[in-house]
């Protein structure tokens, strides 16, 4: 099992980074508020989980153990794969989709693409009494800048299949609401815009 990896970061992509470990570049699915704080050629040090299936192995990774943590859990659903739960992390901050979970939100967890009502509804029945025992003790990250939140979310939209320009114009109508929004957030609030239009 690879649990983390550190390096210089050889570049960064929509989904993913390559970072390198001793020599051999390690290419990490990361959620885009994740790869908001890599920066080519600096060191960084991820959080990792390795999904090993018949022809492929994937490392995912995240900003601390907390995020990594509830991807596992959430893997434990039956209909939640890696790329749907690394979805949920991107569009749901850990503590707010640990609250969404044991308060029962199911509109709020219907806000990631891919989970309908019923999918919610087991997601909590399976996880509500799970995910208290989670605690985070991190330290909120320094919130990145406005222009770097619009390239990655701008990014992330386009790589769920948004056109581009649909995606620019609902990122930039949701940051001249709140230029202060966090990626996460941001990425949230355009789903929502994007999929009333659709």
């Amino acid at each position: 099992m690879i649990s983390s990896v550190r390096g210089p970061v050889q570049s960064v992509g929509l989904d993913h980074a390559v970072i390198e470990v001793g020599g051999v570049g390690f290419a990490v699915q990361a959620a885009p508020s994740t790869l908001a704080t890599l920066r080519r050629g600096e060191e960084a040090q991820l959080y990792t989980a390795l999904i090993v299936r018949e022809d492929s192995l994937t490392l995912f990774g995240f900003a601390d153990t907390d995020a990594r943590d509830l991807f596992w859990m959430l893997l434990t659903v039956s209909g939640i794969g890696p790329r749907l739960g690394l979805a949920m992390l991107a569009v749901l901050e850990p503590d707010k989709l640990r609250t969404a979970l044991s308060e029962g939100n199911v509109a709020m967890l219907t806000q990631v693409p891919g989970i309908g009502k019923k999918g919610a509804e087991r997601l909590i029945i399976e996880l509500r009494d799970k995910v208290g025992a989670l605690a985070t003790g991190a330290e909120s990250p320094v919130a990145p800048t406005a222009n770097v939140v619009r390239g990655s979310v701008v990014e992330a939209l386009v790589g769920l299949g948004f056109a581009l320009k649909a995606a620019e114009q609902a990122v930039d109508g949701v940051l001249a609401e709140n230029s202060a929004g966090d990626t996460a957030a941001v990425l949230r609030k355009s789903l929502a815009v994007l999929g009333r239009k659709r």
